[in-house]
């Protein structure tokens, strides 16, 4: 046998090697959500979710490998007990102490959002995460050197076939197995909506403050998301810092300049701080500002106009109705968290 057929031998006998070591069988996953909930707009035929690469994308969400230094995994900016964003300070921090230009934005129900980031700079979840991955003051990576990290770890080579059936890690197969992660990131459990299941009531307060709700805040925070996806001027003025238009720094029109993405009013409770620029400590600073500080200008929401006028009271009732979208099983359940087993399997409690 020559050396070219030795190198075609071994080449062949790896491959068939690895595909009887590690496991071919997936096992489907579908995600799970109210009746009365439209259908997801991501299409689960092109990324079909299994357990193993919901596993997956999970490790690889909480695993530091994906930065330069290997000192920032997703999870720095999105923590799953605090609705999957940052409460400690109000900018995302990367490697080397940088501090980027944004808050980063909670993360659920994504298999209904068809744009991603304050501006929409992506518009399909399976290429979110690149954006992160090579932001210079985030993780500071390129995804070639990422792949060739993931390659060097013989939990991750298996991994990937397990969920993908092949013995290469790709880019797409990194961001796919991401997506299938978030995918499963749906809150659809607070107070709100078992009064909408009819299996609880609202209190006296939490009902007028529904009320108010439906009045003052709907249109753009529609239900049952709490956003209508759209990107919108909520009358906060420019930062002179930041110098941060919005949307408009992607589609050069002056009718974004500072429209940003409406957020989720989903799990308002634990997302503090609020706004892009993470300007507002608290609910009571942000219905000030609605009530008070609506600033002027050209491109301000149709929806907002002029200040909402909104009593003492009337503040208390629609606070106390925002708590209601407080989901508790989404915001502690262990299988959103971070995956101890996958790293230290020895410690695991059995």
């Amino acid at each position: 046998m020559n050396k070219n057929n030795i190198i075609a031998f071994l080449s062949v006998f790896a491959f068939f090697g690895s595909a009887m070591y590690f496991p071919y069988t997936t096992t489907p996953v579908k995600i799970k959500y109210p009746e009365y909930w439209p259908k997801p707009v991501y299409n689960f035929e092109k990324n079909p979710l299994t357990q193993e690469g919901i596993d997956l994308g999970r490790k690889l969400f909480y695993d530091p490998i994906l930065s330069k230094d290997s000192s920032i995994s997703c999870s720095n900016c999105h923590l799953s007990y605090t609705a999957f964003t940052h409460v400690d300070h109000k900018l995302s921090h990367g490697i080397n102490d940088s501090i980027g230009n944004r808050n980063s934005p909670s993360l659920m129900n994504l298999a209904w959002h068809n744009s991603f980031m304050w501006d929409g700079a992506v518009s399909h979840l399976d290429f979110q995460a690149l954006a992160p991955i090579s932001h210079p003051a985030e993780m500071g990576e390129n995804i070639n050197n990422v792949i060739l990290k993931l390659t060097k770890s013989t939990d991750y080579v298996k991994r990937f076939y397990q969920t993908f059936k092949d013995s290469a890690i790709t880019g797409e197969y990194l961001l796919k197995a991401i997506s299938q992660f978030e995918l499963t990131l749906i809150s659809c459990n607070s107070k709100y909506d078992s009064v909408m299941r009819k299996a609880a009531n609202f209190t006296l307060q939490e009902e007028n403050g529904y009320q108010l709700f439906k009045k003052e805040c709907s249109s753009c925070h529609t239900e049952p998301f709490f956003t209508n996806g759209k990107f919108e001027n909520n009358g906060i003025p420019l930062d002179s810092v930041l110098l941060d238009y919005g949307r408009y720094n992607i589609t050069k029109n002056p009718n974004d300049s500072l429209k940003f993405k409406v957020p989720t009013l989903r799990n308002i409770e634990f997302s503090h701080p609020y706004m892009h620029d993470g300007r507002f400590k608290n609910l009571s600073e942000v219905l000030k500002h609605y009530t008070t500080k609506v600033f002027p200008s050209k491109t301000v929401s149709k929806h907002l106009g002029n200040s909402i006028s909104l009593s003492s009271n009337q503040k208390v009732d629609l606070t106390s109705f925002l708590l209601t979208l407080t989901d508790k099983n989404f915001l502690f359940n262990k299988k959103n968290a971070f995956p101890r087993k996958f790293y230290f399997p020895s410690t695991e409690k059995k």
